[in-house]
């Protein structure tokens, strides 16, 4: 089973879009795939408890049956950094917590032959879990091949550029990325900016995503469209 991290250059950059449209690109060729989110905020009281919108859709395009729980674990309802929602309700974050998190879900989708699983991260990558750990400390120690999402926004290029040095220096690699437009007016420049993207990172792009909100469009056809995911 192959796992991958998805993570971002920052916070509605369009993490679960793009998870959404990997994760159906490589079903429709025949594989069986798993969207994990192992910390969420901002979710949603529910009669069967706390619901995490992102999560939901992960749960919804992945073709192996598990329990939300298990897709969602650590779940807060305020809509700020989860360590701070967590200190909240007298709890808290750590690695070894997201560890027992991502052991868990890693075993139930290999108990169903799964081919890959992606764990979305929550924010960008140096999300605190406390004082002293961020979630990409535990991609490190788990050595998770990262996939980034650059959303396409004046000043991207620096929030990429950091994000990717970021990652090489926790020693991870960056498998590929993807550039998201993430409004529907393109950014000023576009092209040229997604051409320096392309000529400073070693890893390939995925693709480039343009604003595909109410184009009627399954994730199928535009992850069909617009991705290669031949890389992965």
């Amino acid at each position: 089973m192959k796992n991958y991290f998805i993570t971002a250059t920052d916070t509605d950059s369009g993490k679960t879009f793009i998870t959404d449209l990997i994760l159906a690109g490589l079903k429709v060729k025949g594989n069986q795939v798993v969207g994990f989110k192992p910390i969420s905020a901002g979710c949603n009281q529910t009669p069967e408890g706390l619901r995490n919108e992102d999560a939901l859709i992960l749960q919804a395009q992945s073709n192996v049956e598990l329990d939300y729980q298990v897709i969602n674990p650590i779940a807060f309802e305020p809509p700020i950094a989860p360590h701070i929602a967590a200190s909240l309700v007298d709890t808290s974050l750590s690695m070894s917590l997201v560890d027992r998190a991502f052991n868990n879900i890693e075993q139930c989708a290999l108990n169903q032959n799964t081919d890959y699983l992606f764990t979305e991260g929550a924010g960008g990558w140096l999300l605190p879990l406390n004082t002293e750990q961020t979630l990409a400390d535990w991609v490190a120690s788990r050595q998770i091949d990262v996939i980034f999402v650059v959303g396409l926004k004046l000043g991207c290029l620096n929030h990429a550029l950091l994000t990717y040095q970021a990652i090489k220096a926790a020693g991870v690699k960056v498998k590929a990325w993807v550039a998201n437009q993430v409004s529907e007016e393109s950014m000023p420049y576009q092209a040229e900016n997604i051409a320096h993207l392309k000529s400073v990172f070693d890893a390939p792009c995925l693709g480039v995503v343009p604003f595909c909100e109410n184009d009627g469009k399954t994730s199928q056809q535009i992850a069909g469209k617009y991705l290669d995911l031949s890389s992965l």
